[in-house]
């Protein structure tokens, strides 16, 4: 289900016109980052969160957003660092995090939502 997710994620930042650089890309044991991708001249740190239920209009879901704690914001921001230090420093556009979240319901298309900015 995760990887089916992140399929789904990666595909939507492609479609907003974003360069996926990276897929999985681990920190050793500080973590892994989801997606790395460049959205111009920034690059973009993003968490997916995939979630499944009955469906959406009978409130099954937990929203993807709740996952983002602030514990899970300073990993994040913390991977974000080491990512740029080890691929050349900053860009220009500097760092954004964000999140999409995949809802897949027991019928019907999945929803992807893409939020910008999250930390």
């Amino acid at each position: 289900m995760g990887k089916y997710g992140e399929d789904l994620a990666a595909r939507r930042l492609a479609d907003a016109g974003m360069t996926v650089l990276a897929r999985n890309w681990r920190a050793g044991r500080r973590g892994e980052i989801d997606i790395v991708a460049r959205d111009g001249d920034a690059i973009v740190v993003c968490e997916v969160k995939t979630r499944r239920g009955q469906g959406a209009a009978d409130g099954a879901f937990e929203h993807p957003m709740a996952a983002i704690t602030p514990v899970k914001a300073r990993r994040l921001r913390d991977l974000a660092e080491r990512w740029v230090q080890e691929h050349g420093g900053a860009p220009p556009g500097g760092v954004r995090i964000d999140l999409v979240g995949v809802l897949l319901p027991e019928r019907g298309a999945p929803r992807v939502e893409h939020v910008r900015g999250v930390s």
